[in-house]
């Protein structure tokens, strides 16, 4: 059964704002489907849900509401990559009408208090999470990194879900925040020589692939 903390409570409830509230019933929702029994703060967010060839008009929408809400990160948040280039875009043949809609996009993440890095790698534009601390992230490449070489905690959360993490500054205590999950359960043994990228990029293609559900070391 999920307990939650006399703020966390509050969130719920609407004390803090109907943005807030919205954010929590995701926390909750998400926590619940999962079988967390608690949250845990986060240190920081990722959000993935930048390209509005993805979002489209409803997504759009749907981030323009919690802004107007006026819902607000209340940790260090960053972004994912946007669906064009923000200043060359029209040198990169993108239309009128789209850029007007993906700049649309990120004038409300800009409103909700994110930072619009727009990159994969956080960790090299100053979001980099400590040994051991919980963060919420959703660019999986990052989550893989932030666990095997930060040793923070994340599991590879959707767009709304670390949004949702960003604006209350919690997450589910499930998956790859308990310890219990974050022990090895499938030794690899590397035989060859790996030098070059795309040979490191090889090797872990063929780790996912044979530990799928494992934890290898």
């Amino acid at each position: 059964m999920l307990k939650l903390s006399a703020e966390e409570r509050s969130m719920l409830a609407g004390d803090f704002g109907p943005g807030v509230c919205k954010a929590m019933k995701i926390i909750v929702t998400l926590g619940r489907i999962y079988g967390a029994r608690r949250l845990v703060p986060v240190g920081s967010v990722q959000v993935a849900g930048v390209s509005y060839r993805n979002l489209g008009e409803a997504g759009l929408e749907f981030l323009r509401e919690w802004a107007d809400q006026g819902a607000r990160v209340r940790v260090p948040t960053t972004l994912n990559p946007a669906g064009m280039d923000l200043r060359a875009w029209r040198k990169l043949g993108f239309s009128e009408a789209f850029a007007r809609q993906q700049l649309a996009v990120i004038e409300v993440y800009q409103r909700l208090g994110v930072r619009t890095t727009c990159t994969c790698t956080p960790y090299l534009v100053g979001n980099v999470p400590r040994l051991g601390e919980h963060v919420a992230w959703a660019e999986s490449s990052a989550v893989s990194y932030a666990n095997s070489v930060l040793g923070a905690r994340t599991n590879r959360e959707g767009g709304p879900g670390a949004l949702a993490a960003g604006i209350t500054g919690r997450t589910a205590a499930c998956g790859l925040h308990l310890d219990e999950n974050r022990r090895a359960t499938l030794r690899v043994v590397v035989r060859c020589a790996v030098h070059k990228s795309c040979d490191f990029g090889a090797l872990g293609y063929m780790v996912g692939k044979v530990a799928r559900n494992r934890v290898p070391y």
